[in-house]
């Protein structure tokens, strides 16, 4: 069995409603599209590509799908590290409601049994990503259907928006992969996998006393 990476780009108060560009997600009005352009630097940029080491998968959304099938088909390798070339070259797994027609090289469609559909696809890969698709994820958190959540948290705070935690997410327990990474901007990267069982509680007072 492989593992599920979901990948994220999120606020100090955790929306990740389209931080790439302002077309990207206008649902709900959001006036914020493109927030990350000005947070990006080398050292996330660095990470990020060390992180698609052994990526042979990608799980998207239908709406970061098409964002991607629209732009990435159209690339070359050169200024993006490769990336053109891996995601052109992936298996691509598409969850949507609907019927698309999925054009871009190597797409395939996930059933109506979504959490069943993604388990085969895990038992398939070694390293599937899940980049951005927050509906997606909601059914992920919901049915603890991943192995590790790559957060990028950016020091800004947007207060409207999709977040990443909207609904979807069960209580859980979560360990620190390693030491998180610190970028020139702020932005904050935590690694986090997913845990047996559920949260504990406590009483501060009595470690007090």
């Amino acid at each position: 069995m492989g593992l599920i990476h979901i990948d994220l780009f999120a606020t100090l108060d955790l929306v990740a409603q389209a931080p790439g560009t302002p077309e990207e997600d206008t649902d709900g009005g959001f006036p914020f599209g493109g927030w990350q352009a000005p947070l990006f630097d080398d050292t996330v940029g660095r990470h990020v590509g060390s992180g698609m080491v052994g990526m042979d998968a990608l799980l998207l959304g239908r709406r970061t799908y098409d964002i991607f099938a629209a732009h990435w088909p159209n690339q070359t390798d050169g200024v993006d590290g490769g990336i053109a070339t891996l995601f052109n070259g992936l298996p691509k797994y598409v969850a949507s409601r609907g019927e698309p027609e999925l054009g871009w090289a190597g797409s395939t469609l996930l059933g109506p049994d979504l959490a069943g559909a993604v388990r085969e696809v895990r038992d398939r890969h070694e390293h599937v990503h899940v980049i951005g698709s927050l509906n997606l994820v909601q059914t992920l958190l919901r049915e603890r259907l991943f192995d590790e959540l790559n957060l990028w948290i950016h020091p800004i705070v947007l207060g409207v928006g999709k977040k990443v935690f909207d609904g979807g997410a069960v209580p859980a327990n979560l360990t620190l992969l390693e030491p998180p990474v610190t970028s020139a901007k702020g932005a904050v990267l935590l690694r986090y996998g997913l845990a047996e069982g559920t949260p504990a509680t406590g009483d501060m007072g009595a470690r007090a006393s």
